[in-house]
């Protein structure tokens, strides 16, 4: 009997336990989230801002944001959504991406990035300096070896040269395709050119760009070991930046009917 008792009061105070476990786990997880929130919220200024090239150590990620103004855009018309800063701060474009209602899907041949849906609306970047347009950060995403591809690219005034690239969220192999986030290779892409005659040059090449070849300023140099990361970085960025994309949106901006 004294044999029994033990084995009841030890799955008593097991399953106790468990329970005040698992609801100091839930409270935590409650309680931290805003904090999770906000640090998540962050990590994609602090992207944003290495992606134009604008990020310093020293100074506050909110203070140096505060030059970069939130909009949303209609990536049909090619036009600016008409919401508060509010709104666009919050717009959650990866989810709008997986619903039906606020996306298109895309066909075997427009889906070049791998992405099966594109979303109807997207948050872009714009950089302010002396009230004048300096430059603008465009979201891109798309599939390469083993995951999508999450990153934003930057583009000068002039809306053809890029400032910079960047992946924040990525499942490629670290020291292969892992090594889009390799400060080197992310050296390559300022001043290179996106469009050519109208049509998305840029690329990233296997092997190394030959310096003075009439093609040198859409190349990149590709990732030693990783061919179909490289390509999935080429693949995203003609979508993202072709008539599917920010094309049009890019081409009113340059008129200034967005």
């Amino acid at each position: 009997m004294a044999s029994q008792d033990s084995i009841q009061k030890t799955l008593t105070v097991a399953l106790l336990l468990c329970f005040v476990c698992s609801v100091i786990v839930s409270a935590a997880a409650v309680i931290l989230r805003p904090m999770q929130e906000a640090n998540k919220d962050l990590d994609k200024k602090k992207n944003i801002l290495l992606a134009a090239g604008l990020y310093q150590e020293s100074v506050s990620i909110e203070e140096q944001f505060s030059v970069i103004q939130t909009r949303i855009v209609d990536l049909s018309t090619g036009s600016f959504v008409d919401v508060d800063a509010e709104a666009a701060n919050a717009f959650d474009q990866r989810k709008a991406a997986k619903d039906p209602a606020s996306s298109q899907a895309l066909d075997g041949s427009t889906d070049i990035a791998k992405i099966s849906r594109r979303e109807n609306q997207a948050v872009v970047y714009i950089v302010e300096s002396n009230s004048e347009f300096d430059k603008i950060i465009l979201p891109v995403h798309g599939y390469g070896l083993w995951s999508t591809l999450y990153g934003f690219v930057a583009l000068e005034s002039d809306l053809n040269t890029i400032a910079g690239l960047g992946f924040y969220d990525h499942g490629e192999t670290p020291g292969l395709g892992g090594e889009i986030d390799n400060p080197r290779w992310k050296a390559f892409w300022p001043g290179k050119q996106v469009y050519k005659e109208g049509e998305v040059a840029i690329e990233v090449i296997k092997g190394s760009v030959m310096t003075g070849s009439a093609n040198a300023n859409y190349q990149v140099d590709g990732l030693s070991g990783a061919t179909l990361t490289s390509r999935g970085v080429s693949n995203l960025l003609t979508f993202w930046m072709g008539e599917n994309g920010f094309q049009s949106f890019l081409s009113n901006l340059k008129s200034g009917s967005a």
